[in-house]
This record gives structure tokens, sequence and C-alpha cells, in this order.
């Protein structure tokens, strides 16, 4: 069994045949599906996919960085109301990007922010993008550090001083995909040398990234078992192994029981 903590399956890239994709899922091992919101477009199709597999698929809300509107704020006041229902696993997909759009910093930390007092008030992990943006993340986090549940650093491809500051951050795990799996990765050796087993989770960020030997296809939940067992090979364990301790993880951090 495993945990897919971030897959956008509710996209337009699974219209025709999405049934079909969470059949494989389930096939492979899918225990749970984390479904993080990334736009105001997202919201509905995302929530479809949840109400047709309910005991799969649970739902984040947040607003992705590089989705920022011109002026951000009525989509975060609904995107706050919706969280009060208490219907949501996370606040996510949430962070700073600064390699597609350095020029919208102030306001991307800005609106992150608010997310992370989001994550606090409503005692929800936070599901974390960071590109070219670590200083930025860990400054923003550390007033918060002690009220916040904790949370993933989504598709973490650091170096080995990053992944340990990252790490300081107690509860939040990093997310682990494809990215392992590729020939020129230097992200095996990193975990190796400073990352517990039992502070990863595994994800697929669907439909990007798939990993080899799927690599350059439409990602998918049922790749994850790809991801597993590149990871036994990394720590030296069996993929059923890696498999208990990821999936312990991400029901630690999402509070999820085990299945009957």
């Amino acid at each position: 069994m495993f945990i897919d903590t971030h897959a956008h399956l509710y996209g337009e890239e699974f219209d025709a045949d999405r049934d079909d994709v969470i059949r494989r899922a389930l096939a492979a091992g899918a225990e749970q599906i984390i479904l993080p919101n990334v736009d105001e477009a997202s919201i509905e199709p995302m929530q479809r996919l949840c109400d047709a597999y309910p005991d799969l698929c649970l739902p984040t809300m947040g607003l992705q960085p590089e989705e920022l509107p011109a002026d951000p704020r009525p989509l975060l006041d609904k995107m706050e109301q919706l969280l009060a229902t208490g219907r949501y696993a996370a606040v996510g997909e949430v962070g700073v990007d600064l390699y597609w759009d350095a020029g919208r910093r102030e306001e991307q930390l800005a609106v992150f922010d608010r997310e992370i007092r989001w994550a606090v008030r409503f005692d929800l992990p936070l599901l974390i993008h960071a590109r070219a943006a670590h200083r930025e993340i860990v400054d923003a986090l550390t007033p918060y550090a002690k009220s916040l549940c904790g949370g993933i650093f989504h598709c973490f491809a650091g170096t080995a001083d990053e992944a340990c500051e990252l790490l300081g951050f107690s509860r939040f795990y990093l997310g682990i995909g494809g990215i392992v799996t590729f020939k020129k990765s230097t992200l095996p050796d990193v975990l190796r040398a400073v990352v517990p087993l039992d502070r990863i989770v595994v994800e697929t960020d669907a439909p990007y990234m798939a990993p080899v030997p799927q690599r350059g296809k439409r990602n998918e939940s049922a790749f994850i078992p790809h991801i597993i067992a590149k990871l036994a090979e990394v720590y030296e364990t069996t993929p059923e192994r890696v498999a208990a301790i990821t999936t312990a993880n991400a029901r630690r951090l999402f509070r999820l029981a085990s299945p009957a």
C-alpha cells in the first residue's frame, strides 16, 4: 500500500480516462491520494473527483504561487471560507516560486504568510511549493514553527544543507517524487547522507515528473511503486519497508486511520 501525497488527477490531462487512472492506482496499491488545489478553476473539478471517490481522494485548499491573479484577495477570502467548512485535509498547494515570477516576490510572500496563518488557525498541514525560494520559505515559516502541526516540502530536490534546514521544522516531511529516479539527479546522495526514511513521504505531482521508466509520459499515481523501488535502493532496504514507513508518515501527518 502507499499514499500519493500530491497528485492533480482532477486536471484536464485526465479527462479522457480518469476512472481508468483511478483503477490503475488502486490496483498498484493506492490507499489514499491527496489532491492539492492550485487556483480558482481547479476547486470544482477537484471536489467532483473527491465526491466520486470519497474513500480514496482527499482535497486540500490553497493558491499555488504560479497562479496568483492580479488581485488575489477575493480568491483568498473564498478559500478561507472553504477551509472553515472542515472538509480539507491540508492547506496547499501554497508557497513561493521565484523561478517563474520573481517580479511578484513581495505579493507571493504576503499570500504565503496568510496561508501559513490558515494552517495555524485550522490546525492543518501545509503542502509547500518552493522553487528558487528556499531562503524565503524558511524565513516565512520560522515565526510560526512552534504553532504548525506539520507539512510537506513538495517535490524536494535540494542540497544536503537545504534538507537539513527544512527538517529542522518538526513534523514536516520531504515530498519525494520522480526526480529521485532520474539518472543525473543528486537527490539519492542527499537522501542517503542526511535524510532519515521516517522524514519522507512519496508523491507523483501527476501529471508531471513521471519517474523512470515512465519518464516523458503523463504521470499518474500508479507509478508510485517505481519511486518506492528507487528509495529502497537508496536506503538499502526493501520496497515493502519503504512503503510501510512512508505510508505511516503520511497517515500521521494527515491524521488518517489505518485501513481495516
